[in-house]
């Protein structure tokens, strides 16, 4: 799983909730669920739907983890076809299913899939598992190709049916993309906090002040300033030194130099 995502969002929804991330083997997952060591998982099927609540999240591609120059590489997928002669690794904690396995089986069954990866890699035989474990288990020598016509790994949220608390519906809610303004399957609790954290950060700073809108003139009119000027940033009386009129009409006269007297 890489829920990073989903965190990221629930510490900026509720950062003074922590949310523990708690790494577990998949045998183990559904037993830590029903004692409530956590409160929710991110688990593969199948679940005890008659105790654990669950909402299907994806469904896994099944991929062949082989050495890289391994024939199956020259191939986009593989078949079940694919690998009947090859020695396919079934480890004890598998994840798949299989009613029957494809290939050959192997003398014992390793006991993790880390081990299997480990067999791949000293070229004893292929394993095939969800595509998440093989980057999982990732190596320089090993590549993998999808497997078709095989099982697939469900990948669920779960939690046990009777703790179904707020906090376990806002972390259902941010896996299913809600907005934070969505109140939809929310509880009060958690819309509370989610709340009272937009109103502090949605507050004025201390000291800020709003700009005020800015004036328009009255309709049909020209507004002016209290220093007297119209809009245009003229003053309203004509300025010295500049043409006007007289009152009869006509032109002032300009000013010349007086003429010297013989």
């Amino acid at each position: 799983m890489t829920p990073a995502k989903w965190v990221r969002v629930w510490n900026e929804r509720l950062p003074d909730v922590p949310l523990t991330l708690v790494p577990v083997a998949p045998a183990d997952a559904d037993e830590l669920l029903r004692s409530g060591g956590v409160d929710a998982g991110l688990v593969r099927l199948p679940v005890d739907r008659t105790v654990l609540s669950a909402i299907p999240l994806y469904t896994e591609t099944t991929v062949v983890v082989v050495p890289k120059d391994h024939l199956v590489t020259a191939a986009d997928e593989v078949g079940v076809a694919d690998l009947a002669d090859e020695i396919v690794l079934h480890p004890l904690d598998d994840t798949l299913g299989w009613e029957e396995l494809p290939g050959r089986p192997a003398r014992e069954r390793p006991a993790t899939t880390a081990d299997a990866v480990e067999l791949v890699a000293a070229g004893i035989g292929v394993l095939a598992v969800p595509q998440s474990l093989a980057r999982l288990h990732h190596r320089r020598d090993l590549t993998y190709r999808p497997l078709t016509d095989v099982p697939q790994s469900g990948v669920v949220l779960s939690w046990p049916e009777d703790a179904t608390t707020d906090l376990v519906e806002e972390f259902i809610g941010i896996i299913r993309g809600r907005t934070v303004n969505s109140t939809r399957g929310r509880g009060p609790a958690a819309a509370q906090t989610t709340e009272k954290r937009g109103a502090t950060k949605g507050s004025p700073r201390k000291g800020a002040q709003r700009k005020p809108a800015s004036a328009k003139p009255a309709s049909g009119k020209t507004g002016k300033s209290a220093s007297g000027k119209s809009a245009s940033g003229r003053t309203g009386k004509p300025t010295p030194g500049r043409t006007a009129r007289r009152a009869g009409g006509g032109p002032q006269a300009k000013r010349g130099k007086p003429r010297r007297r013989s």
